[in-house]
């Protein structure tokens, strides 16, 4: 049964507590025979328990601790005397030393080397060829910082020269023009010290240098050394102009005041990094069920709360205030775990009022009515798109939100995420456009006057490692090109509305650490493509069609690997819902290997389909994944080619008896 012990009653643990001992018994004897500062005392308590591990003890019958715990006898050949000097071998040039001097910390955890302190560079080493010299310590080896030294000898010279009678008088007169304190109530201010970064190695270290920095009976004992404990974060203004939807609403021009999140230290000024983003997929497949049901669809921008301490920015404080601080009460952009939070408020809101969130997207949240209608709530940080049959029922979730949030009743939704959503209810037709988006890009890099091509990436672009910049002049052109902005900027057109770029865009993106001129002929050419295509836009109706994929593969495509390409795209109602063109993450070794790992990831994307849309709409349902490969289809029919197909990895089986796969015919 488990017990807990009284808090401050330390004698409830006297196992523990005596084990404690034991160590700091060892840590002080180890780092004065070692001629070490206290600093080092992590290390040496390492040392001290390991040693403890592999030490016979008469509990467990002169047997060790790691030999009763792993089975195997404890290895000693490798221990040293700890802080006896060391050589560790360099091989910094011909003309260099050979090794340098150092002090022995003990073993690296997880590496088969030692681990070594240099006082020269004052830095760690870790080394395997090390020659020790056990014999003798360094009594000469100076660790200590050499102004403490001349610190001490200034003020020793200055109490010898005030140690006559005038200099006694002087001091008398100090001590009584200074302000009388009460001794229990001086206290002396604790030192802040900087965050200090360890490896997955070195956390006992670190756990021992937490519970040496945290004092819990520590207290501030002025002002200024409670301010200094204070979480402040610095602000700043940002102007930005969200653009209107053509012919039906302006620009607006908003300034927010954003917090500079990126002073935030992990671990200290926040814990969790989390932003509840909807995928587009989803957004997508709600579009589609909007159009299918002839559904109401609108947008809100809830205005989530948050409470902080921010340091004041320039234009917003008055005069004389400028060392004002102010305490937050509503929405505050740019600190790290702000989204987090405001997400776990929305979550136990929506939970609280019968929604149940999606079990495969957590931003897609859902009702059922006693009629048996539904209503959807998709949530993107703070926009959200709600859909339903009847508007009353989207006015109750207003309501209900406006009790909890402020928020911001948008209407019927018209844009979202860059995103123009257009609507012919006559016609039974919702459009999916990104024209405004892919105009400014292509303004951008000015590409709006080029003549449009009608291909996205022409044949004759053999991409390859090959034609990265290999002259000075090449490299310095290619310095000043905007490659990784414009694949960026076209990734987002794919992510949204661009399935038909995901072929090129993946090809030039695998050259964004290093491109070259050829690279970006092919980038301005997909920019040139993309110049013909600015109307055309995702068009979703009302049909009663079923979830439909189609699957295809490139054998042994990329030029450098020589991997293959996966590509797959699943439509409702004819309309694109989801889609991917990568590379696989093997190489195939056939034409058949090859296809029969994109109809993996073709169906492990439809499972996924199939449970969202089970959760949204019981009667949509996939129906079923077209492949055009003959032998692929044979393969998941019948496995019995096991001397050409026994490479094949096992994961690429699992979906043989979920899903028919069909010739594409």
């Amino acid at each position: 049964m488990r017990q807990l012990t009284v808090r401050h009653t330390p004698q409830q643990n006297g196992i523990a507590e005596r084990m404690n001992r034991i160590i700091m018994e060892k840590v002080r004897c180890m780092l004065s025979n070692a001629n070490l500062l206290k600093s080092f005392w992590a290390e040496v308590a390492s040392t001290a328990y390991f040693l403890i591990n592999r030490s016979p003890s008469v509990a467990i019958e002169k047997k060790t601790p790691q030999e009763v715990w792993s089975g195997n006898p404890a290895n000693c050949s490798d221990l040293k005397i700890f802080g006896c000097p060391a050589y560790a071998h360099v091989d910094n040039g011909k003309s260099e030393p050979r090794s340098i001097k150092c002090v022995f910390l003990g073993c690296k955890a997880g590496v088969k080397g030692y681990k070594l302190w240099c006082p020269e560079n004052r830095k760690v080493v870790i080394s395997r060829d090390v020659v020790f010299y056990e014999t003798a310590m360094l009594p000469n080896l100076s660790l200590k910082d050499s102004s403490n030294k001349e610190n001490q000898k200034q003020v020793e010279h200055q109490i010898n020269t005030e140690s006559t009678p005038q200099a006694s008088t002087k001091i008398e007169n100090r001590v009584a023009s200074l302000p009388q304190y009460s001794i229990a109530k001086n206290r002396i201010r604790r030192e802040i010290k900087p965050p200090k970064k360890y490896a997955e190695a070195d956390l006992v270290s670190y756990a021992l240098n937490v519970a040496e920095d945290i004092d819990a009976n520590q207290e501030p004992s002025n002002y200024s050394e409670a301010i200094s404990c204070k979480k402040t974060v610095h602000c700043k203004w940002v102007f930005k102009k969200k653009e209107g939807t053509p012919r039906v609403e302006e620009p607006r021009y908003k300034v927010r005041l954003v917090a500079k999140g990126y002073s935030q230290i992990p671990g200290v000024d926040f814990t969790d990094v989390f932003s509840p983003v909807v995928k587009h997929t989803s957004i997508r497949a709600l579009l589609g069920i909007v159009a299918m049901r002839d559904l109401e669809l609108e947008q809100l921008d809830v205005k989530t709360l948050t409470t902080f301490i921010v340091l004041c920015s320039r234009g917003f404080y008055s005069l004389r205030k400028e060392d004002y601080v102010c305490l937050l009460k509503k929405s505050f952009y740019g600190l790290k775990q702000s989204p987090r939070l405001w997400y776990k408020r929305f979550d136990s809101f929506m939970t609280s009022h019968d929604f149940k969130r999606s079990s495969f997207d957590s931003c897609v949240y859902f009702k059922k009515n006693n009629d048996g209608s539904f209503v959807y709530l998709l949530l993107y940080i703070n926009d959200m798109l709600i859909a339903v049959k009847d508007k009353g029922e989207i006015r109750k979730v207003k309501s209900q939100l406006s009790e909890k949030f402020e928020m911001k009743d948008l209407g019927p939704a018209k844009k979202i995420l860059g995103m123009e959503i257009l609507r012919d209810r006559k016609a039974s037709k919702l459009y999916l456009s990104q024209k405004g988006y892919i105009e400014k890009v292509l303004c951008r890099f000015n590409m709006q006057s080029a003549k449009p091509v009608i291909t996205p990436l022409a044949a004759h672009f053999r991409l390859s490692s090959v034609l990265t910049p290999q002259s000075d002049d090449e490299i310095e052109y290619m310095s000043h090109v905007p490659y990784s902005s414009a694949v960026g900027s076209l990734m987002y057109a794919i992510v949204c509305s661009r399935p038909y770029l995901s072929y090129a865009v993946s090809a030039v993106s695998r050259y964004m650490a290093n491109p070259g001129k050829e690279h970006w002929k092919a980038v301005q050419w997909i920019l040139i493509y993309l110049r013909g295509t600015t109307d055309v836009c995702l068009q979703f109706g009302r049909t009663r069609d079923v979830v439909i994929g189609y699957v295809d593969a490139d054998f042994a495509r990329d030029l450098n690997r020589r991997r293959s390409l996966t590509g797959y795209i699943f439509t409702i109602g004819g309309c694109a819902i989801s889609w991917k063109a990568t590379l696989q993450t093997t190489v195939a070794l056939s034409t058949t290997e090859a296809e029969y790992m994109a109809i993996t990831e073709a169906c492990k994307e439809a499972i996924w389909l199939k449970g969202l849309f089970s959760e949204l709409n019981e009667d949509l349902q996939i129906s079923t994944v077209f492949c055009d490969s003959q032998s692929a289809i044979f393969l998941t029919k019948d496995q019995m080619f096991h001397e050409r197909t026994k490479h094949i990895d096992v994961r690429y089986h699992f979906f043989v008896i979920l899903l028919l796969v069909v010739i594409l015919l």
